[in-house]
């Protein structure tokens, strides 16, 4: 049945999906479409899952020359399309409409090429973070940005919202180490942006690209640049009395000129959750942790982390703990990596992502407290400390329609918190549904409308990743200006 809602034209397309799937059939092979109502559910939402909606239709494409082919098919016949990875954004960012097409590129997963003289890797966009790495790897060699769905999220949508993870503090973002994209664009035409090098002529189209969202075309293939593995790289786990405590004494640690991998902050709810989850030993009577993670060399290793925990003693830590070895790491590491799964088991949650001035840590996070009283909600908060990157989660067992209603408020509101103090929306989660109608927060209407412009420039008549990133109110101001 035609869904009502939607504007006539799009009731067209969903009323001719037979013939378009048949279509799509022909172009790729019958056994790349997924038209049956049961696996089109499959698709129906991503790791958001506050919109659900089946898919006009599922394709699965073997090859870039698939893809042309499917989004010349979609251009000439006014079809949306939404690509979509591992499905784990947590931004709605890989959510479909009724009449939309989804790309799922999970059978592009291989790597292609891998330089070692050069020290690049060439991949297709659907292998998983993980996967990358692991292949990198077997060569002494891995890929640094790390999120932590890195088993199941993928390189193009690594790409999409410029992802970083633990480890971002030393080595950045995608950003920072990706060289070359394959571009498909809405009306097919293949294009290599970038290359195996560092820095091209022309315009930066690269940078453009990366962290659109799918909003300019959908990308393939990357050549990302990969690095020797450090000879060893350890933790150490630090509690403190206060949050206060804990900020001054990462202060105090980039200050001092050390550069960790990761300097990561967990709050006591965090803590609690964690320990109660994994019992990876974490100290429940401290009200925040860090961990501090230094890498080098085996007769350096032990001098860098000493000289952490003693600039560490000027602010009080009531646990020390330094990793001794790949076990220890592990443990100390394993409460981090599961407290979204922690929370998520027994409560209906909602996982926030912003970015804050470094110093701002002890007042947004009692802010964040007082929002969530207010909402009758409760909240964790995980922190890249180290770049500012804010990992609230915020949590109620209710599952009603009032409940899933409070996440939501309270979720804008620590939203916009960010941007008041100086941070913005997203640290690198990127900006979906979840965000869009708050992108006048951080934007001025001037901003919004040049963005809407290059949006044009690549797709004319806005088919891609339709509903995304753009707020709805004013959708089409200034569009097609020029």
């Amino acid at each position: 049945m035609p869904n009502p809602s939607l504007p006539e034209s799009d009731r067209t397309i969903i009323t001719h999906q037979s013939v378009i799937l048949r279509d799509l059939q022909r172009l790729i092979g019958q056994a790349n479409v997924i038209g049956d109502s049961c696996g089109r559910a499959v698709f129906e939402a991503d790791a958001y899952e506050d919109v659900r909606c089946t898919p006009l239709g599922v394709v699965m494409p073997g090859s870039t020359a698939d893809v042309a082919r499917v989004l010349a098919y979609a251009s000439e016949n006014r079809i949306k399309i939404v690509a979509r990875g591992g499905g784990t954004s947590a931004t709605g960012a890989a959510a479909p409409t009724a009449d939309a097409i989804v790309v799922c590129l999970s059978q592009l997963n291989s790597v292609m090429d891998i330089d070692l003289s050069n020290r690049t890797m060439r991949a297709q966009a659907g292998i998983t973070t993980k996967a990358l790495s692991q292949a990198a790897a077997e060569h002494g060699f891995f890929f640094a940005p790390d999120p932590s769905s890195a088993p199941a999220c993928t390189l193009g949508g690594n790409i999409a919202t410029d992802a970083s993870g633990s480890h971002g503090l030393k080595y950045g973002t995608t950003a920072t180490h990706l060289l070359g994209v394959t571009l498909v664009t809405i009306d097919g035409e293949i294009l290599q942006i970038g290359g195996s090098y560092l820095d091209g002529a022309g315009f930066d189209l690269l940078g453009l690209v990366c962290g659109s969202e799918g909003q300019f075309g959908i990308i393939t293939e990357a050549t990302v640049r990969i690095l020797a593995k450090p000879e060893i790289c350890r933790p150490v786990l630090l509690g403190f009395a206060s949050v206060q405590a804990a900020g001054q004494c990462v202060a105090a640690i980039l200050k001092a000129g050390f550069v960790p991998t990761a300097i990561e902050f967990m709050d006591r709810a965090a803590i609690e959750a964690c320990e109660a989850y994994t019992n990876a030993g974490y100290p429940t009577n401290a009200e925040a942790l860090i961990i501090v993670e230094m890498e080098g060399s085996m007769g350096e290793i032990s001098s860098l982390l000493s000289k952490i925990v003693e600039t560490a003693k000027t602010y009080g830590p009531n646990v020390v703990r330094v990793a001794q070895n790949e076990e220890q790491s592990a443990a100390i590491w394993k409460g981090r990596k599961s407290v979204f799964g922690a929370i998520a088991a027994e409560n209906e949650t909602r996982w926030l992502d912003g970015a804050i001035p470094l110093g701002r840590l002890a007042e947004v996070m009692q802010a964040i407290g007082e929002i969530c009283a207010r909402h009758g909600l409760r909240a964790v908060n995980i922190y890249h400390a180290g770049d500012g990157t804010l990992h609230p989660i915020i949590f109620k067992k209710d599952d009603s329609t009032q409940g899933r209603e409070a996440l939501g408020l309270a979720g804008e509101e620590i939203l916009q918190l960010c941007v008041d103090v100086g941070g913005a929306l997203s640290g690198e989660n990127g900006i979906g549904l979840e965000k869009r109608d708050l992108m006048h927060v951080q934007f001025t209407q001037e901003d919004l409308a040049l963005q809407k412009r290059i949006k044009t420039a690549f797709d004319p008549s806005w088919l891609l990743n339709s509903g995304k990133m753009f707020p709805l109110a004013g959708r089409n101001v200034a569009v097609r200006s020029t």
